[in-house]
């Protein structure tokens, strides 16, 4: 595998059309990620965000239009994302998706990992890693193929596709066969749904008091829920972050009863995560929240309730969110934020 330092004057990797871009945020910092997928698209339109720090981006245009290698066009990336937000970044390039991600896997700041060009870069890049590198290969898959001595992604290239078949089933057999020899079928998606959607309130100094937090954690429940239904989007669970003044953070993740963009829904189980911290005068300087596993509201189950002030909630919900889209987010709050 060859490496390639910015301001090196290492070889570049001519064949890579590809770009796994690991964004090194710090805590509390995933809100970035829409500013840093935008600086991606000013090199490539296809780009495919990977929340909360990373994306996928396609470089082959981007390489005839700038006439430079994607190790150059990778220390671009990088120069700009430092001077603009201060952030670093990790980058693997490779012929496509799956080979970029693995390039990237453990590159060190200030480094571009790359699949190295020619016929049998792949081959050579994959020879002996173990089988559970591979992107899609599970726990349970993994010791199924070490069992029967498949243990490094070489071996998996030589075995019969019809011994891989036996192991792991028709369909995931060939997948394995060919992406053990370095076929990637995969592409980059550009435009794709984010997994992930992150609201995050600071304050101006430590602060002590538990009605400012809940009220910081409310403004972004309302945030995420808004947005969410913006995008015909509802999330599966729910991460709270708080960063202390010594700069620690605390992370709890919920998985929530049904998929919801509800906003009440979303304090609550903010409030409950909150509790369960149990702080004790503890000096906070930001509290986020991130609404994961999103997926289309229309594939979502409700479960129905039959009560009447759920459902007043939600028909205000409703009515709220057309007075935002026409007047602006601050048009309609609760009474807590508008103090």
């Amino acid at each position: 595998m060859s490496e390639a330092t910015e301001g090196s004057g290492a070889a570049d990797a001519r064949g890579a059309d590809t770009l796994y871009v690991r964004f090194l945020l710090p805590p509390m910092y995933e809100a970035l990620l829409p500013r840093l997928i935008g600086l991606l698209q000013e090199f490539s339109p296809t780009v495919e965000a990977l929340p909360p720090d990373a994306a996928l981006v396609d470089v082959r245009g981007a390489r005839r239009y700038f006439g430079r290698g994607a190790v150059e066009l990778a220390a671009l990336i990088r120069v700009r994302a430092l001077a603009r937000y201060g952030v670093d970044c990790a980058i693997g390039a490779g012929p496509g998706p799956m080979l970029a991600r693995m390039a990237a896997r453990g590159a060190a700041p200030g480094v571009t990992r790359a699949v190295p060009e020619g016929p049998d870069g792949a081959r050579e890049f994959l020879a002996g890693r173990p089988v559970g590198e591979l992107p899609g290969i599970g726990r349970a898959t993994a010791r199924t193929l070490c069992a029967y001595g498949l243990d490094s992604l070489d071996k998996v290239a030589a075995a019969p596709l019809s011994t891989l078949q036996r192991l792991v089933g028709a369909r995931a057999g060939r997948e394995l066969s060919e992406k053990a020899r370095g076929v990637d079928r995969a592409r980059v998606a550009p435009n794709a749904a984010a997994r992930s959607l992150s609201a995050e309130q600071s304050f101006p100094r430590d602060e002590l008091d538990p009605f400012r937090h809940r009220r910081a954690l409310l403004s972004c429940a309302e945030e995420l829920g808004a947005g969410m239904r913006g995008q015909g989007q509802v999330c599966r669970s729910l991460t709270l972050t708080v960063r202390y003044a010594d700069r620690s953070t605390t992370t709890r993740t919920r998985a929530l009863p049904e998929p919801t963009a509800h906003s009440t829904a979303l304090t609550a189980a903010a409030y409950r995560m909150y509790e369960a911290l149990g702080l004790q005068r503890a000096r906070v300087r930001a509290l986020a929240l991130r609404a994961e596993g999103l997926g289309p509201a229309g594939r979502a189950a409700h479960q129905l309730t039959f009560d009447p002030a759920d459902d007043k909630a939600r028909r205000i919900e409703e009515v709220a969110d057309r007075a935002r889209a026409k007047f602006g987010p601050g048009a309609i709050v609760p009474g807590t934020l508008a103090a």
